[in-house]
Parts: structure tokens; C-alpha cells; sequence
């Protein structure tokens, strides 16, 4: 349940070129080997729909060769999890916390945990506007946080809600959870598991590339 090493980049779109090094540049650095992990862990979204599939499939590939254990973790309950930590339980019995994932415009992925880590409301796609999460917000303060938080801040208004900056979504924060479910053996079927898009893959043209 302890980090010994880490290696992350938060620029976007570097999944590809970056994952496969970062993760033999991890292994050289701690000095060990494939074998002698017990299990790997993937965050299953939601999030960026290429993201989430080259990490998949790189966690998968990893824990067929190597024959052990696919863990997946929510990544909305692994930012949840980390901010809960810092607050005692005497000053949010009454507090739900909101991590945000950017998901283009004003929409966002979200959902909310109480103290315990336990979800209150199922991870949705929020278009936000000025009503949004009025029902919550009238008995609990709401803290939100995680990169779609920050373009909320101007529409949510309510006093009960509360915006923390900073917070990205990392591999740190699955550590805990990911030994957990190991203990528990909560284990995915290699072969079968797909990460937690939630909603459908839209293919764009990119602007520049129109012709008008």
C-alpha cells in the first residue's frame, strides 16, 4: 500500500509515446522485475477515450504475459479518496466531495463520495449551467475538485460550494485502492474487461482540416 516509485506527465494526448517508456524507466529505477509483481492496477475511467484504451490495453497486456491479477479503479473515486483523506470526520459528516473530469464545453464527468469513500451519486456526463447540483447543495457543502472543476467555478455560485485547484488525476492516488481490492480480491477478467468510457467514442475533423 506504499508508493516506492512514480513517473507521470499531465501535457495530454502523450499516452502513446510516453506510457510503455515511463513504465521500463519505473522498473529499471526500483530494481524490479515483471515477475515480481502480484497484480496490476489500471484507472477504468472515465476520461479520454484514447487514454483510457492505450492504458488498458497496456495494463492488460502486462498482467496476461505476466499471469497475474487486473485490478481497475474508478478514477473519479481515486481523486474522491484523496482529497477525503485531508479533511477529518468531525468537519464533513455534512461535506460531499465532487471530482471533475473535463469532457469538452461546459460538460463534465462527475460524481460525489461521502467521507467514506462511498459513492452518493452515480458518475454522470454534467452539461453545468447555474441549477446544477442545486438539490446537493441545499444541506451539504460541496467540494469540488480535478481539471473540469476549474471552468465550473463562475456558474456554480452556491456559498456551500467550495473549489480546490490543483488537483490532477495520478497513479498516486489509486495506491491504497488498488491494495485494497487486492486484498479482496476484486480482480477483472483480462481477456473480457474494457475501460469505463461512459459515454460513446465521436470522431471529429479537426478544424484546421476542414475545406469550406
Amino acid at each position: 500500500g506504499k508508493l516506492i516509485s512514480k513517473k507521470e506527465n499531465i501535457d495530454g494526448k502523450t499516452h502513446a509515446s510516453l506510457l510503455t517508456v515511463f513504465i521500463e524507466g519505473i522498473f529499471k529505477e526500483s530494481e524490479y522485475q515483471i515477475s515480481d509483481l502480484d497484480a496490476i492496477a489500471v484507472s477504468k475511467g472515465p476520461g479520454s477515450y484514447t487514454g483510457l484504451r492505450i492504458g488498458v490495453s497496456a495494463a492488460k497486456g502486462i498482467a496476461y504475459a505476466a499471469e497475474i491479477p487486473l485490478i481497475s479503479v474508478s478514477t473519479l473515486q481515486a481523486l474522491a479518496f484523496e482529497i477525503s483523506k485531508k479533511y477529518s470526520r468531525a468537519d464533513n459528516e455534512k461535506t460531499l466531495f465532487c471530482p471533475m473530469i473535463d469532457a469538452r464545453r461546459m460538460e463534465v464527468y462527475s460524481a460525489f463520495y461521502n467521507s467514506d469513500n462511498e459513492i452518493i451519486k452515480e458518475i454522470t456526463a454534467d452539461i453545468i449551467d447555474e441549477d446544477s447540483y442545486k438539490e446537493f447543495l441545499s444541506g451539504n457543502k460541496l467540494l469540488f475538485f480535478g481539471n473540469g472543476a476549474e471552468k465550473c467555478k463562475n456558474t456554480i455560485t452556491s456559498e456551500k460550494a467550495e473549489f480546490i485547484e490543483n488537483i490532477i488525476c495520478s497513479a498516486e492516488n489509486m495506491v491504497e485502492l488498488s491494495e485494497k481490492a487486492f486484498q479482496n480480491s476484486e480482480f477483472e477478467d483480462v481477456a473480457y474487461f474494457e475501460p469505463f468510457y461512459l459515454k460513446n467514442f465521436i470522431a471529429t475533423i479537426p478544424r484546421k482540416n476542414i475545406i469550406g
